[in-house]
């Protein structure tokens, strides 16, 4: 196996979903294409080498995040200067953990969520 060549997220609602990653996180649209038989949108973000596939459907149930549930616990993003982030996260309104630092690794991390409540993580490298 090569590496991720994406992530798929299903979004309550699209164009909430779509300003969050695209205007706030600050991922490029790669592709955008609404599919009239599903009545669906479906569009990709480029993240780094890999890509997010930002899906709406109607109807689509609630995922339970927390508790944890089995399955998918996050998405971690790979960044440089943390307080940045976290700074442009709270000008747009996003509210973030406190920042920790990964006990094995020595790296600082924070989680914050999605429009939809997904858990994502924020780790400086």
């Amino acid at each position: 196996m090569l590496g991720f060549h994406h992530v798929a997220i299903i979004a309550s609602d699209y164009q909430r979903s779509r300003h969050f990653y695209v205007d706030v996180l600050g991922f490029p649209v790669l592709a955008e294409n609404f599919r009239a038989e599903r009545d669906s949108w479906k569009c990709d973000l480029k993240v780094g080498d890999a890509q997010i596939e930002l899906f709406s459907f109607p109807a689509a149930p609630p995922r339970i995040s927390r508790p944890e549930a089995c399955g998918l616990r996050h998405l971690a993003f790979r960044i440089q200067d943390i307080s940045a982030v976290v700074q442009h996260l709270e000008r747009h309104g996003v509210e973030s953990e406190p920042v920790r630092t990964d006990p094995y690794t020595g790296r600082l991390f924070t989680f914050f969520s999605d429009p939809d409540g997904l858990p994502l993580e924020l780790y400086q490298v």
